[in-house]
């Protein structure tokens, strides 16, 4: 069973900075949007059947979860998992009905279950925006009413963080504000604000649940 982490946060407040300090070696970036990484990005190579590579540009959700389930990276990074839902109702916006509604929710249900099926081990890491409704709450934004009421996609998730600017410095929230969907498992994170550092997060993870020392084991 592989380890999957929601990421929320509004755009520019730094969810995909925070990849910066993972080694490329170790991940998988698919982008649901091409756009140059907003920091220097040596080691993050465009994917290809011939050569390889860690960088790949879809918002297929079939493509995106046969990526992610046969790549054979140890981290796979989703950037922006909102991006797949909008980009597919932009694409299918002629046509009428509610059936494309029920298509679109179970394709991003599909990525988000596969999220948690991976190889045992694994980190998923998923970043997606949020919304706020008219009484303040705050949760990852979607499209359609059947993710919204149907399903809700945080509950999927055992760590969820948000990101949080202040002063100019860029943090991750891991403790619900009684008005999101932050939660991450006691004793993981020993501050309420961490340094928006994926790299960290993940070493985090792995010593929380004693990943290494499995690797190491089954070697």
């Amino acid at each position: 069973m592989s380890i999957a982490t929601l990421i929320l946060g509004e755009s520019g407040t730094g969810k995909t900075t925070s990849l910066r300090n993972l080694s490329p070696a170790r991940c998988l970036l698919i982008q649901a949007v091409r756009k140059p990484l907003p920091f220097r990005s040596a080691g993050w190579r465009p994917w290809s059947a011939k050569t390889g590579g860690n960088l790949i540009t879809s918002d297929d959700p079939v493509f995106i979860e046969r990526a992610m389930r046969q790549s054979p990276h140890e981290i796979v990074i989703l950037d922006d998992w909102q991006y797949i839902l909008a980009n597919e109702f932009m694409r299918r916006s002629g046509e009428k009905g509610f059936d494309k509604f029920t298509e679109i929710g179970r394709h991003a249900w599909d990525l988000l279950m596969a999220a948690n099926d991976l190889a045992p081990d694994r980190r998923v890491y998923i970043l997606a925006h949020t919304q706020t409704d008219d009484l303040g709450n705050t949760r990852v934004k979607t499209i359609g009413k059947l993710l919204d009421e149907k399903i809700t996609p945080e509950g999927l998730f055992t760590i969820v963080l948000r990101t949080r600017v202040s002063d100019g410095h860029y943090y991750f929230a891991t403790v619900n504000s009684g008005t999101d969907t932050v939660k991450s498992p006691m004793g993981l994170f020993s501050e309420q604000l961490i340094e928006n550092d994926l790299a960290a997060v993940d070493a985090a993870i792995c010593d929380y649940y004693s990943i290494g020392a499995r690797m190491e084991a089954a070697a």
